[in-house]
């Protein structure tokens, strides 16, 4: 006997969703749901982004007009009279001569001809046959000597050879956003070389340079690299609000621990060359342009964290988005510090193992000359991305808000959380009939 009786739950007909379903929002980037904003409120958060923006921007452009260096960096010779530069390929190594040796220890090529080079005794040992080695032809050589000397490795090939790897990488992978980023990172060194280097051998405030350069290059850059939209204009101006709390807290501590940038090995040596330039002032702005990078990154990410999340759930309160912004936030804060220190541990090695081999008390180290200006420079680079991962949440949920929802059909949804509303789409599918 054939009838219509009711399936098991598995084969029940089901309605086109169920509560289950993450609920439908407007708009789509890569295939991703984002969440929708009332015209209202879409309207209301532009016009305060561009109130706030938009002066920022005429700070940073009449900044740079006021602290824009009309002379270039002064040259440093770099070859003495009668010296000229090639490169040549070692073709032996003699490792018998004793450190004290004035003889030649290499044997080269060099346009076809063999000469002989001498090596300071440090680099013998990490010099084999084969390598390009960077030579200076003295033309006054002492008598018996050589008048070929050791500069130092050539490194052009593989350093290109890593650049075009990093290029081709950053393309294939992130695509036309990685192709932006590129033009950003461009734009960057552009500032920094044609700006912030000038300005500070001028003998400018490092705090006003560090600052103008740091906000042009985050304009500039954040809206290349991931577009004109609310969710990038929240991470600028997290941003911006992490480089003021930065550029403050580097200016108390350079003038609170005594931080002179004297401690560096070039800085006499920079001094001699351009007199009118303020050490200190360019530690400051070093503290800036140092965290720069960190902060950005941790910014957009806790942007693009909180729109998920809103898109993933459309009508959850604003507490609820901000405690499970702020779960992503501590994450990033432990991982990013962690980045810094490494990354200044990584940069600062050889001082590190002096430091770990001295006699005195670890304390007293740390606050001595160039080791208390690579903490200060922690510091100050960890508290800035800290104060600003908060501040960009709180400014993702304002500017979210309690997001509206699409029905499949476009016209605006009103039901309860987590259902969609059916109207319209044909309502529940009918009881499947089995034999």
């Amino acid at each position: 006997m054939a009838g219509d009786v009711t399936p098991p739950p598995a084969c029940r007909g089901r309605s086109h969703s169920h509560p289950a379903d993450p609920v439908p929002v407007s708009g789509h980037t890569h295939g991703s749901t984002t969440p929708t904003l009332a015209p209202a409120d879409r309207r209301r958060a532009r016009g305060v982004f561009l109130a706030v923006l938009l002066p920022a921007l005429a700070a940073t452009v009449l900044g740079g007009w006021l602290l824009w260096p009309h002379a270039g960096l002064p040259t440093i010779p770099s070859r003495a009279q009668g010296e000229t530069y090639g490169v040549a390929t070692v073709t032996g190594v003699d490792r018998t001569l004793p450190a004290t040796s004035q003889d030649a220890q290499l044997t080269a090529t060099l346009d076809g001809s063999s000469i002989t080079v001498y090596s300071p005794p440090e680099y013998v040992s990490s010099i084999h046959p084969g390598d390009r080695i960077q030579i200076v032809h003295v033309a006054q050589a002492a008598p018996g000597m050589t008048p070929y000397m050791f500069v130092d490795f050539h490194r052009g090939p593989p350093l290109a050879l890593l650049a075009a790897l990093f290029v081709v990488l950053v393309v294939a992978v992130a695509r036309w956003r990685g192709f932006a980023a590129l033009l950003g990172l461009g734009f960057s060194l552009l500032v920094i070389a044609s700006f912030t280097l000038p300005a500070l051998v001028r003998g400018e405030s490092g705090a006003w340079v560090g600052l103008v350069s740091a906000a042009a290059i985050m304009f500039v850059v954040l809206y290349l690299a991931h577009g004109f939209s609310l969710r990038t204009s929240t991470a600028l101006l997290g941003t911006l609000v992490g480089l003021v709390a930065t550029t403050a807290i580097a200016s108390w501590a350079s003038g609170a621990a005594h931080l002179t940038g004297l401690s560096d090995e070039f800085a006499l040596d920079l001094m001699s060359y351009a007199p009118q330039v303020r050490i200190q002032q360019v530690l400051l702005c070093g503290m800036v342009i140092a965290g720069l990078g960190v902060l950005n990154d941790v910014t957009i990410t806790q942007a693009s964290a909180v729109w998920e999340l809103r898109a993933s759930a459309p009508h959850a309160p604003r507490r609820r988005l901000w405690s499970q912004g702020m779960r992503i936030g501590r994450d990033h804060i432990a991982s990013t510090v962690y980045t810094i220190v490494f990354a200044y541990v990584g940069a600062t090695l050889p001082l590190v193992l002096l430091v770990a081999m001295s006699d005195q008390a670890l304390l007293s180290t740390l606050g001595s000359g160039e080791i208390a200006e690579e903490v200060a420079r922690t510091l100050v680079g960890s508290i800035g991305l800290v104060l600003a991962i908060p501040l960009t949440t709180a400014l993702a949920v304002l500017v979210l808000g309690p997001a509206r929802v699409q029905r499949p059909d476009g016209a605006p949804g009103t039901g309860p959380a987590g259902t969609r509303d059916t109207a319209g789409a044909g309502g529940p599918e009918p009881a499947v009939a089995v034999p």
